[in-house]
């Protein structure tokens, strides 16, 4: 991916609108501590797993797509990155070299450079084509302490990260379906898309390779939102400096548009490593090089969905899905029961034992957006039920079977 600019620092807390950093604390999401860094926060136990569920959707669709994991490390040689591009670029933006053993080592600030090392370990054919390398990965930027802010300015960025190696015929394809992984995965989220924005380079000199590649570039991008319907705004000077790219936008509570999933086609990469196929002549081609990023950062599309939600985030991405709340004391061994019956199946539950009022007690799972709370009074635990009240201020009573049903319809579908 593109070392491209963070969003903005977010404002001051404003009461009158939702704010992640707010939320993460009133929710033990996650924390920051001045021993480990401005913009290095650490990812409490709730808070993991809410990351951990947004890594499995990202590996499962990178999966459905075909794609084929990879592990690379976080630093190489400062001369990997001169090779790429990005020392000339990002220098300023990239932490400063470590001298081990006479040679400069650094951070990176991108992944692709590594994953076209992947694609160069051996020799490629195009019948291997299109190669599809997928990572959730580190990278990081070198940003000032005063543009830090909560998870949506950092300095080690996760993210969510395929790079495609493809033959040019097969680029449109490519690219409709990089899009529609994006399509499918926001359906889940609850992502409202503002709009796509086909970022096209721009005038000047701050571009890698000729004027000829970059407009057929451009072409199979537009021929791609053109092919699935998608109306899309002309963004020129807006692409990466290695080539043009589409730009999904959404807009958050404050009103601020940002791009939260990407799709990038880069003809200048493969070239600076030289990379190749062997095609149906016998002869070497160049591939085509894609940067897909389908939920693309961690950090950053948890403060989104912090954000548009409310922190009431869809049940198969809530860290406590269930609140297990007993009447009495008398109603403890049956609330256990549940609780039991419920973990059995995979559902994340909690109990709120009867120390305090039940009025209490529904409230603090209420401020903690809790999908749903199972009340088990003398009634409920006799019937082997519990009445059960979920965030829409609905109210039911339901059996202990039909509960896990209704929650494991939810979670398997991720609705």
């Amino acid at each position: 991916m593109s070392i491209d600019p963070q969003p903005p620092a977010l404002a001051a807390d404003d009461a009158a609108r939702p704010d992640h950093r707010r939320l993460g604390r009133e929710l033990d999401l996650f924390a920051t501590d001045p021993l480990v860094g401005s913009g290095l926060p650490l990812w409490l136990p709730d808070g993991a797993i809410v990351r951990y569920e947004l890594e499995k959707l990202a590996a499962e669709s990178a999966a459905a797509d075909g794609c084929r994991r990879v592990y690379t490390p976080v630093l190489a040689k400062r001369e990997l990155y001169e090779r790429s591009g990005h020392w000339a670029k990002f220098a300023d933006d990239m932490f400063p070299p470590m001298l081990l053993g006479g040679e400069e080592f650094v951070l990176r600030p991108a992944n692709c450079p590594h994953h076209a090392l992947v694609y160069a370990s051996r020799q490629r054919s195009v019948r291997d084509l299109p190669l599809r390398l997928s990572e959730l990965a580190s990278m990081f930027r070198s940003e000032l302490s005063g543009v830090l802010s909560g998870l949506s300015r950092v300095r080690q960025i996760n993210l969510d990260d395929i790079h495609v190696f493809c033959a040019p015929d097969q680029v449109g394809d490519e690219i409709v379906l990089a899009l529609q992984a994006i399509q499918r995965v926001h359906g889940k989220l609850g992502v409202e898309v503002a709009g796509y924005r086909l970022s096209r380079r721009g005038s000047g000199g701050n571009y890698l390779g000729d004027a000829a590649l970059w407009s057929a570039a451009e072409d199979q991008l537009a021929a791609a939102l053109d092919r699935l319907g998608l109306s899309y705004q002309d963004a020129e000077g807006e692409a990466a400096f290695y080539g043009p790219k589409i730009d999904v936008q959404v807009v958050d509570p404050s009103g601020r548009e940002e791009s939260l999933a990407t799709v990038q086609l880069d003809f200048n990469q493969p070239e600076r490593f030289d990379l190749q196929y062997v095609g149906h002549d016998g002869a070497r081609h160049r591939p085509v090089m894609i940067h897909r990023g389908t939920l693309g950062a961690m950090e950053r599309l948890v403060a989104y969905l912090l954000e548009r939600h409310d922190g009431a985030l869809p049940t198969w991405l809530s860290p406590v899905q269930v609140a297990v709340l007993p009447v009495g004391a008398d109603q403890v061994p049956a609330a256990e029961r549940l609780l039991d019956t419920l973990q059995d199946n995979g559902i994340r539950v909690e109990l709120a034992g009867p120390q305090d009022s039940l009025g209490a007690r529904v409230a603090r799972a209420r401020q903690r957006r809790v999908p749903y709370q199972a009340v088990v009074g003398a009634r409920e635990a006799v019937a082997d039920a519990a009445t059960v009240r979920t965030r829409d201020g609905a109210r039911r009573l339901l059996g202990t079977a039909d509960l896990v049903a209704e929650l494991r319809a939810h979670i398997t579908a991720r609705d």
